[in-house]
Order: structure tokens, then sequence, then C-alpha cells
């Protein structure tokens, strides 16, 4: 069984070479790990796993992403938060819309801009200035 977005369709999301770094030593660490365990450990091949080699339960994880942002200085957020980290930080750094949108796997541009209207005004600033310089 695949999972699928909530409408029921595919998504292709490209992701950049710091991340692409990340998960290729995340890889191998868990080669080192699967060597020295043995086949049975992680027996899904899972990405994430937790310390036994299964499934990671929502409170492990739950569990995880607080010490991470304890460990990193931030305010306690919610992991639903990163999402809208991500959006606001790629609409204030001039990404359009659309492609905003199409990573959120919102249906249209207009629901991202709907949600994200708060960015808006330094949106409108950035305009203004591009204009000037024209």
């Amino acid at each position: 069984m695949r999972d699928l977005t909530k409408g029921g369709k595919d998504r292709t999301i490209f992701i950049g070479k710091s991340l692409m770094t990340f998960l290729k030593g995340h890889f191998e660490r868990y080669q080192e790990i699967k060597k020295q365990l043995g086949h049975e450990f992680n027996p899904n091949d899972l990405i994430f796993f937790n310390s036994r080699g299964d499934y990671l339960k929502l409170r492990e994880l739950h569990r995880a992403y607080k010490n991470a942002i304890k460990r990193a200085g931030l305010k306690n957020a919610r992991f639903h938060d990163l999402r809208h980290s991500h959006a606001s930080i790629l609409l204030k750094k001039n990404v359009h819309p659309k492609v905003v949108s199409e990573q959120l796997g919102h249906a249209k541009s207009s629901i991202t801009l709907e949600i994200y209207s708060h960015v808006a005004p330094s949106l409108q600033e950035d305009a203004a200035h591009a204009f000037d310089e024209e």
C-alpha cells in the first residue's frame, strides 16, 4: 500500500544539496549499523527507525522533535509549524507562489496565498523595489 496525498495523487518533491548530503550520511550510518546488527535489524529497510530498527511511533518522533528544538535553542513549536516556516521562508525569498503551492500540495496557489497572506506585506515592498530597479 502506498501513502498518497489527501487528494490521492502522487507528488514529486525536489530536495536541495544540503538535505541530499544529510540523507546520504544518514544512509551510510545506517549501513554500518546494519552490518553490525545483522539483517534482522530494520527488516523493512526504513529510512528513519527507532532503536530496535522498527517503525517510529508518534510518541518517539514527538520526543525527538522536542529534543531537537530544545538543543537548537528555539522556542517551543509544533511539528506542523515546520510546514508553515518552510512556506513562509520560500515566499519571502521570492519563490513563485505556484512552486510553493505545489510543494505544499495545495490544489490552487490561491490557497497558499490566502493561508500565507501575512508574508504578503514584505512581498509588496519587494515588488516596489524591484520595479524601481528597472
